[in-house]
């Protein structure tokens, strides 16, 4: 058993007691494991089904818009008909711009809202089912007057909450047609192993009620929240995004000429637009309060998406119960209060004292922090920052947060179940003239102390598609890969955005299913001087445009990357592939971009091309030349092909090539402060270094001695239903089971007191293709150090870099395996590793491995949510999820 340990803060951190309802169990290992998974009568996420039409994973399908029989595989991209645009226009819409949700002061002295979580009710489409209450959702402005409430009630409690019921549970007992034995208002699973670890300690500061429910009008909710306030910088009056003052009015849909979506077709946070983005402080720790606010029936979704839902913070250092496992999945009228510590990971092994400048929670003069260093206590803000514990090497930056349902991953992403978080330190403070040796001062503004938006801007691609009435629509037949036929930058058809002449920070997120993009920036110039032309007769030509890299998923690099065409930076012979081209981004990878605009007269328009083809789901096409996109020699066409005025196919190519997003600049009267990355490139100074040293022994020596375990993705075993699979350790090829732990890292010790030093846990996990695929793997958790790609050095923007999504696939930039070196600190529990091409996750390439705490023998149970409550089964492993390939083998970093 693991000893319980403490630090002055009296939290627990041990195995439950026997008593308890997710007390520890024997797991059941091997071939014993696999008989006991095949003697299960359901499937992990059954319960989510209750009350459909047979019970199971058929009725979230039974009513999609699209005919069954016009799914074809020979109509790439969407294996339909083409969305039709109904006179929406490219480059005549402006983007929208992320709206913050806003955090308010956790305080148990404010009073206690006193309106309930309201119920739903019918009402007119498109917000609302105008006939059947469980198919519809609460009343958009009673959902609003209930979120604006100050308050939270009930008040969060570090198990779950079970005594409070579902405020819905008389709507659910008519649908269900039984009464409920029990129908808690948290979906949390209860007891000690889902408690949240270390409340006391990192207990939260701030927090935010948001509700996931289906697409309605913005009424302004969060107008109040926004840090800026429409009133400073580019957001004040006259700056190039006031947007009028306010975010009311805003409609959910692609373009103004294209029709409103219904609730059963687009479900996001709050239910509204613009997409939602989270700003967080290292040091604070936060609540996410997540109503499900989705219809109980869970056919009414168009025929896609499920009304279950789990949240992963992509990939912050949090623990279990708050990272969005795949089967902790919560229902409609439930709530989930995930707790995100937002401290540095290390900070249990390095600079417990809190003594480190760089590791800081960015402040306004006279705000104050609790710090648990050599004083506990709560600490002031000076000279911008309060120290926090922690290895400031570990900062991390551009985050998002999105659905983890089991097996329904991809949908209900797809659907609008996915936000941004920008993660604000002393490093990386959103104020570019703040000047104190430790703020690198990226592209932001300088109007508020920490947290400027008005050049550093958050850019969400992906792919969609919709159907003849302009609703969105999803293939769920599709296994391989979902590929839409229309990219949408911000939930924006073809936008344009104003800027000005002057440097830019981008946060570049691929939010697609299954489409892999590599973007190109291009400015047009008059006449046929430039590097590309034109189509023929338009009398335009484009040049290619140079930028910077400064930030790789989450993470700002060790140095920055110059994509101008100067340097072989991937050491194949060829410097002006990458000149104002970035390289294969796959789902869920985050690339923050610096470009400069003060080259460019007031007037002057760039474009972001997409440059990479997509002719099926499961792997990536062929890189297809500018020239060609540019001159519009590859131009895709949708054919009508049965003379009924419907365009029936996409022809010549693929509709995702070509440009996206339209850049105008504007003149810029003030001085650029921000940094310039030019000065932060190799053998120059260094952003953030890496946390293991290419050039020292000690580091190799880590490494040699670290355990080495091996996952290989493929195909090996699986079936129609559920292709993918996943090898462990050179075992037996498996499907996707959260009941089934495959690796399991066990921490070196728990919480540590102040003046504490140590290492953490160090692996090295080798990732392997099993085939001629495309697979984005995502380690949730902890981030990792590319070591080899393919046996060799990694190229440059991977070798500075941390990372949490690593990329496989026949492409040359992505190769057949993948080495990572990862440190397991902080926190214990149930976590996935998968593939994000969420089409594959959900078809099976999904595996549950755990961190367990020092000493542990018995293992986590596996939670089962229902509508009365989560119970607790047991759990397989299989027989290396300790051990993995071993310790020992002489080890070296790719040069």
């Amino acid at each position: 058993m693991a000893v319980a340990q403490s630090t002055g803060s009296l939290d627990f951190f041990g195995d439950p007691p026997a008593t308890d309802p997710s007390a520890y169990v024997e797991p059941k290992i091997g071939a014993d494991g696999e008989a006991y998974l095949l003697a299960q009568a359901n499937p992990a996420n059954h319960g989510a089904f209750d009350g459909g039409l047979t019970g199971t994973h058929v009725d979230p399908q039974a009513q999609t818009s699209v005919p069954q029989a016009e799914m074809t595989s020979a109509n790439v991209p969407t294996n339909s008909k083409p969305s039709p645009l109904m006179g929406a226009r490219m480059f005549d819409t402006p983007m929208l711009m992320f709206e913050e949700f806003g955090t308010d002061r956790l305080d148990p002295s404010v009073a206690a809202p006193t309106q309930p979580f309201p119920r739903p009710k019918i009402g007119a489409a498109p917000e609302s089912d105008p006939v059947s209450v469980a198919r519809s959702a609460p009343d958009g402005v009673e959902l609003d007057s209930f979120l604006a409430q100050r308050g939270i009630a009930p008040y969060p409690t570090r198990e779950s909450n079970t005594l409070d019921q579902n405020p819905w549970a008389a709507e659910v007992a008519d649908f269900l047609d039984r009464q409920l034995t029990g129908a808690p208002a948290e979906g949390r699973p209860p007891g000690e192993g889902w408690a949240h670890q270390r409340w006391n300690e990192f207990s939260p500061q701030v927090f935010y009620k948001t509700a996931q429910t289906g697409a309605r009008l913005n009424r302004g909710l969060r107008d109040s929240r926004q840090l800026h306030g429409f009133r400073v910088g580019e957001w004040a009056p006259g700056g190039l995004y006031h947007r009028f003052g306010t975010n009311s009015g805003t409609k959910v849909q692609f373009h103004p000429g294209l029709p409103v979506q219904n609730h059963n077709a687009v479900w996001t946070f709050d239910g509204t637009m613009p997409p939602k983005l989270l700003m967080a402080r290292y040091g604070q720790p936060l609540l996410m309060r997540h109503y499900n606010a989705l219809p109980i029936d869970p056919a009414a979704n168009k025929g896609f998406g499920l009304h279950t839902i789990t949240t992963h913070e992509h990939n912050g250092h949090n623990p279990a119960e708050s990272d969005g496992f795949a089967n902790a999945f919560f229902f409609p009228g439930q709530f989930y209060d995930y707790r995100w510590p937002m401290q540095l990971a290390g900070y249990d092994t390095i600079n417990t004292t809190a003594t480190d400048d760089r590791a800081a929670f960015p402040c306004s003069t006279g705000e104050t922090l609790y710090v648990n260093d050599l004083s506990p206590g709560l600490k002031t803000c000076q000279n911008g920052r309060i120290r926090v514990r922690g290895d400031w090497r570990e900062t991390m930056s551009t985050h998002w947060f999105h659905d983890h349902m089991l097996d329904f991953t991809a949908q209900n992403v797809y659907k609008g179940n996915a936000a941004m978080m920008n993660y604000y330190s002393a490093l990386d403070r959103g104020n570019e003239v703040l000047n104190d040796g430790i703020n690198l001062r990226l592209p932001s503004g300088s109007a508020l102390p920490w947290g400027n938006r008005d050049y550093d801007v958050n850019l969400l691609l992906a792919d969609k598609a919709w159907d003849k009435e302009g609703q969105l629509w999803f293939n769920v037949f599709n296994k391989d890969g979902f590929i839409g036929d229309r990219i949408l930058t911000n939930w924006t058809y073809y936008p344009y955005l104003d800027v000005r002449a002057r440097r830019y920070r981008f946060r570049i997120l691929n939010g697609s299913v299954s489409r892999y993009f590599m973007v190109a920036l291009v400015q047009q110039v008059s006449g046929t001087a430039g590097e590309f032309q034109g189509p023929a007769g338009s009398n335009v030509s484009y040049n290619r445009v140079p930028f910077h890299m400064v930030a790789n998923d989450g993470n700002l690099l060790e140095h920055a990357v110059a994509f101008d065409g100067k340097v072989d930076l991937d050491r194949n012979g060829n410097k002006a592939e990458h000149k104002g081209m970035l390289p294969i981004q796959g789902i869920a990878e985050r690339y923050d971009i610096v470009v400069d605009f003060a080259s460019f007269a007031a007037g002057s328009k760039l474009y972001f091309v997409n440059v990479l083809e997509h002719t099926k789901g499961e792997v990536t096409g062929s890189k297809i030349s500018l020239a060609r996109i540019l001159s519009e020699s590859y131009k895709p066409l949708a054919r009508d092909k049965d003379g009924d005025r419907v365009a029936d196919r996409w022809e010549n190519g693929d509709p995702g090539v070509g440009r996206f997003m339209e850049l105008r600049v504007h003149p810029s009267s003030g001085t650029d402060k921000s940094m310039n990355p030019a000065n932060f490139v190799a053998g120059k100074k260094k952003m953030i270094p890496l946390t293991l040293d290419r050039d020292s022994a000690a580091d190799y020596a880590k490494l040699s001695q670290a355990r080495h375990r091996t996952f290989e993705f493929g195909r090996s075993g699986g079936t129609d239903a559920q292709p993918w699979t996943i090898r462990t350790d050179h075992d037996l090829a498996v499907g996707a089971d959260p009941r089934r732990t495959s690796a399991a890292p066990q921490l070196t010790q728990g919480p540590t007191p102040a003046g504490f030093a140590g290492n953490g846990t160090l692996e090295v996990w080798k990732l392997d293709l099993g085939g001629g695929w495309s697979h984005p793997i995502h380690i949730h958790f902890e981030e990792g150090i590319v070591l080899r790609r393919g046996g060799k050095a990694p190229p440059d923007w991977e070798k500075w870099a941390r990372k949490d999504v690593f990329r496989l696939g026949p492409d040359s930039e992505s190769g057949d395996s993948v080495e990572v070196a990862l440190r397991f600190r902080e926190f214990a529990g149930t976590f996935v590793e998968h593939c994000h091409n969420t089409q594959h996750e959900d078809s099976s390439m999904l595996l549950r491995w755990d961190v367990e705490r020092p000493g542990q023998v018995l293992a986590m149970p596996t939670p089962m949510p229902t509508w009365e409550g989560v119970d607790y089964v047991g759990q397989a492993a299989l027989p290396t999820f300790r051990t993995g390939d071993g310790t020992g083998p002489s080890y070296a970093f790719g040069r």
